[in-house]
């Protein structure tokens, strides 16, 4: 017997999934095609985010794939109530808004040789 932990059925079809309606069908959540489209990588890092704070020690099968369910609901949520700009997900929508804008430096055409 291995010391490695048993990993949940459906985490491990869901770490195989390549696309984000593999998601939606292996959880069984309803979608907007029109949303997913949009905020696809957004919904799926919304639900990492929010799986990443779940333990799963001694839930059981079941209990995995309603909170990962629940998890997806969610995330799915946060961007049909919002724009992926206005949930800044990403580093980089997040960097956007963080730092103060910098003038651009101006050089006179004078200037130029």
């Amino acid at each position: 017997m291995s010391d490695k932990p048993m990993t949940a059925v459906i985490l491990d079809r869901l770490k195989k999934a390549s696309s984000a309606e593999e998601f939606f069908a292996l959880l069984g959540v309803d979608y907007d095609p029109k949303v997913v489209n949009i905020a696809r990588l957004h919904i799926l890092r919304r639900m990492g985010q929010y799986l990443g704070r779940e333990q799963f020690a001694d839930a059981t099968e079941a209990e995995i794939t309603a909170r990962c369910k629940t998890m997806l609901e969610r995330a799915y949520a946060d961007f049909v109530a919002s724009s992926p700009i206005d949930q800044r997900v990403f580093k980089v929508l997040q960097d956007a808004v963080s730092e103060p804008k910098k003038p651009a430096a101006f050089v006179p055409l004078s200037e130029l040789k």
